[in-house]
């Protein structure tokens, strides 16, 4: 992990097309500010992982389905 120390005002870039700027500090919060591209998606960590949880699921859903679905079309095919 890189750590870095910024002030308020002071900006970072990640590449060409990412900066973060530090907005304000309070207490144990920081603001931060993004300039991102368009089409590049940001989440808040927690959203993320329910994301990536969710997508886990479907995944293991569908081959779940898929199986159900081969041993179906066997047991017709089987029938004939």
């Amino acid at each position: 992990m890189l750590i870095l120390t910024r002030r308020p005002g002071e900006s970072i870039y990640l590449g060409d097309d990412i900066k973060i700027t530090v907005l304000g500090v309070q207490g144990k919060q920081i603001k931060l500010g993004l300039e991102v591209p368009e089409d590049l998606p940001v989440y808040r960590e927690e959203v993320y992982l329910r994301v990536q949880e969710q997508n886990r699921l479907a995944l293991q859903l569908s081959d779940q389905d898929l199986l159900a679905a081969t041993q179906l079309w066997q047991t017709e095919k089987n029938k004939k």
